[in-house]
């Protein structure tokens, strides 16, 4: 089974990270956005993902490429790249995957983690849609449901129809019915959203046509994209895994926390709810609710609700701030 992601989006509501790294790429304490996606669908997931195909934007160079071949490996996955030039929708950027379009896929937008407790079957369906119930369906596009089967889509609606929203994870059995609605939707011009081609759509034609859907429901849906909603996701992880770590010289631990590979932590008060990436060297320091990417360096700091980039150096800092890569903030 093939696993489609597009990811050409620029990310810009969780600039500055975004402007050196693609957003699910993001670490969530240790393990990259995509990546616990990935490993979700392997311990929920009745079928096995054999290929990994990544729809990019046209300027993700050779570093972003071999760092998902590396995670496509480890997971026994061939990695396969394609190219969204220009951002015209969803079912656009699904397209741009469009030789991939075939037997059977899962297409998921990166921007979420999920979870669930019990395994997801795909059989006796033409499309299976994974849903989370939601406070406020207002916000969201949900679908109508009669049991176990999916009988209407709609968006953002008014009246409380449905509290099942769509969190952005597709089955489909056949991949080329797919691709064959969703070029309907671009040789017709049939735009929704933002002027744009969305995949909602080319479900509804699917759905009119007599596909056969059914639904998933996840126990745990967590937004990544916001520097917020990154921060916030960060904190029920590690709530939930509860990671080990060592003591440190003159310092103090408050869990829950991750502490990566060869960290350095001297006289320091961490936590709770920091995760520390590898490599990363802290000194003198208060953190709480806080991201340190890979290799960065914090000295003489009281840092809260705050992230801070892979291999940046921050001096005398207080408060919030986000701070991206290979960036020097003295204060």
């Amino acid at each position: 089974m093939k696993l489609i992601i597009p990811m050409a989006g620029r990310g810009t509501r969780v600039r500055p990270h975004s402007h050196t790294t693609p957003k699910p790429l993001l670490p969530v304490a240790g393990t990259m956005i995509i990546e616990r996606i990935i490993e979700t669908f392997a311990r929920t997931l009745d079928r096995t993902i054999t290929e990994v195909v990544y729809i990019l934007g046209p300027d993700f160079g050779k570093e972003i490429k071999k760092t998902l071949e590396e995670m496509s490996n480890r997971h026994s996955a061939k990695a396969t790249f394609r190219v969204q030039e220009t951002a015209l929708g969803t079912a656009h950027a699904v397209l741009c995957a469009g030789e991939d379009l075939e037997g059977e896929i899962i297409i998921v937008f990166a921007d979420t983690l999920f979870d669930s407790k019990d395994k997801v079957s795909v059989d006796d369906a033409d499309s299976v849609i994974w849903l989370k119930e939601v406070d406020d369906p207002s916000r969201f596009g949900v679908a109508v449901h009669d049991g176990d089967t999916i009988t209407d889509f709609v968006e953002k609606p008014s009246e409380p129809i449905s509290k099942l929203a769509i969190i952005g994870v597709y089955y489909f059995r056949k991949g080329e019915d797919l691709k064959k609605e969703i070029q309907y939707l671009l040789d017709h011009d049939v735009t929704g959203h933002g002027n744009e081609y969305q995949l909602t759509d080319a479900l509804d034609r699917l759905l009119k046509d007599g596909k056969v859907f059914r639904k998933a429901t996840v126990d745990e849906w967590l937004d990544c994209g916001t520097l917020p909603a990154w921060l916030d996701t960060t904190q029920v992880i590690l709530e939930k895994e509860q990671h080990k770590y060592g003591s440190f010289e003159g310092s103090t631990i408050h869990p829950p926390v991750y502490i990566g590979k060869d960290v350095t932590i001297r006289n320091s008060e961490i936590g709770p709810n920091v995760s520390i990436e590898a490599g990363s060297t802290i000194k003198n320091s208060t953190l709480k609710n806080s991201i340190v990417q890979h290799s960065a360096t914090i000295k003489d700091s009281t840092l809260e609700n705050s992230s801070v980039g892979n291999q940046a150096e921050i001096h005398g800092a207080k408060g919030e701030i986000h701070v991206g890569d290979h960036s020097i903030l003295k204060q």
